[in-house]
């Protein structure tokens, strides 16, 4: 009799029962990883349009803020000149990541200005709630940046957005 080689079925499904049970717990992991960066590139773009704000406000102190997000923008893949149009002081990218737009890293941001551009209320929100972020984060001119848990709705005025919690 001879003497057979290689690998029976039940060593197979062993191995492949093995890898599918690794699977399921590293891919939920996974995805909760990538939900946490998401809001984490959320809260950095607020931050940048919070600082890019106080430096158009101080670069065009006849116009106040900046009338939209664009405005902010180099209003193409590059800057060809800063004008109150296109200040280029956030990127393209997060120029257009409006809801009408390309998300940035999963969130969809709303930019309000408030009446004589006095004043802003930015909005980020998941694209695809849970799957791209669980939380809504929001600012306005005062610059602290607020949490909402349940990423339900946009906020358009400064009250509301100071009615979330801010973040530590």
């Amino acid at each position: 009799m001879r003497k057979q080689k290689g690998f029976s079925l039940i060593e197979l499904l062993i191995v492949v029962a093995i890898i599918l049970i690794i699977a399921a717990i590293a891919i939920p992991n996974l995805l909760r990883a990538r939900m946490a960066a998401n809001e984490s590139s959320a809260v950095s773009s607020i931050r940048t349009i919070n600082t890019a704000e106080v430096s158009y406000q101080s670069a065009y102190p006849s116009t106040g803020y900046s009338a939209d997000l664009k405005s902010l923008g180099p209003g193409g893949n590059t800057c060809s000149g800063a004008t109150a149009a296109n200040a280029c002081l956030i990127d393209y990218t997060l120029s257009l990541a409006i809801s009408s737009g390309t998300a940035k890293s999963g969130y969809y941001f709303t930019y309000t200005a408030a009446t004589g551009n006095t004043g802003y209320t930015v909005d980020g929100e998941p694209a695809k709630l849970n799957q791209t972020g669980v939380r809504a984060f929001c600012s306005n001119e005062d610059g602290v940046i607020h949490a909402n848990p349940t990423a339900s709705g946009a906020v358009t005025t400064t009250a509301g957005c100071a009615a979330w919690a801010s973040l530590q």
